[in-house]
């Protein structure tokens, strides 16, 4: 089993019993298999459950470009409004009482956005609504995640900050643009408990119909599973950024003042600059690398050395 940190970690018997009963799993021919969400039939397509397990990490392009989600590791509370530099796309971001939600928790949505998009490559009719039923066990080992109970209450509070969190933007997604103000999810439940304990096992989100749509039009692009190892929240943010530019160039290059205003970060610009120097220096950003020059221009080259032998000649 992984642990937080990465390494294989032999698991004592005794606790795999126990976190099969939290997460209200069965053993079958030596194989975990869940107990609930499997067996569920929607005819009318309305619920897609996500139950998928073997599946490409997708992450939604309106979100990669837009500093949506905040950096902080405290609640923030304050309201994030952004504007591109080309002046066409803005974005309005509220906070609720419980603070904004974070580059951390859009892990959820990750998750969510691969299990859906891969369920439309299926062609299958539930993967059509915009609610999702899920296993909360899935998703924590999914995003690299610890399943002792600490996670299962983050994930409970990642859930309220993104259904708290309101947005107003022009930037469109499958092509309509949606005017009033929305939450990031619609609504979130608990759907299942482990029995004769109060952890929750299964979850039942409503996605916004903002990025439902961009699922739906697939404006979507996959992402590297080591990005769930990344821990601090400007890493994430500078893979996703990355990921969306250099696509298949052979490298990108951006001013640091306006890297900054793309991450969404509220550090002064002397202080952005020592955090990409220590994050350039770590070189942790999977299949990217990227370097700070003496007129604070950041650039972007893709790991793989076919492609940066491409940008040098």
């Amino acid at each position: 089993m992984k642990t937080e940190a990465g390494e294989v970690k032999e698991v004592d018997p005794s606790t795999a019993v126990e976190a099969v009963e939290d997460n209200a799993l069965m053993r079958i021919g030596g194989r975990l298999r869940r107990s609930n969400l499997h067996d569920l039939e929607h005819p009318n397509g309305d619920l897609f459950v996500a139950d998928l397990l073997d599946y490409a990490l997708k992450d939604d392009g309106a979100s990669m470009e837009a500093p949506i989600f905040s950096l902080a590791t405290k609640p923030d509370l304050r309201v994030w409004k952004w504007v591109s530099k080309d002046g066409n796309k803005s974005l309005e971001v509220t906070p609720s009482v419980k603070g904004r939600a974070t580059q951390h928790d859009k892990d959820i949505l990750i998750f969510l956005v691969s299990q859906m998009t891969e369920g439309l490559n299926l062609e299958r009719p539930d993967a059509k609504g915009r609610t999702i039923r899920f296993c909360v066990y899935d998703y924590l080992v999914k995003t690299n995640k610890s399943t002792g109970g600490k996670e299962y209450k983050r994930l409970e509070e990642s859930l309220e900050r993104l259904s708290g969190t309101r947005i107003k933007t022009d930037i469109r997604t499958g092509g309509e643009r949606i005017k009033e103000s929305f939450g990031i999810l619609d609504s979130w439940k608990i759907v299942e408990k482990a029995p004769n304990k109060s952890v929750m096992v299964a979850v039942e989100v409503t996605l916004s119909k903002w990025l439902y749509n961009a699922i739906q039009a697939f404006e979507v692009l996959t992402i590297d599973s080591a990005y769930f190892q990344l821990r601090k929240p400007l890493e994430k943010r500078l893979y996703e950024i990355a990921r969306k530019h250099v696509g298949k160039q052979s490298g990108w290059k951006i001013g640091l003042e306006l890297l900054r205003e793309k991450c969404g970060s509220q550090a002064e610009l002397r202080e952005f600059r020592r955090m990409i120097k220590e994050i350039a220096k770590d070189n942790a950003l999977p299949n990217f690398f990227f370097t700070l020059d003496d007129r604070d221009n950041v650039t972007f080259l893709p790991k793989d050395k076919n492609r940066l032998l491409g940008l040098l000649s």
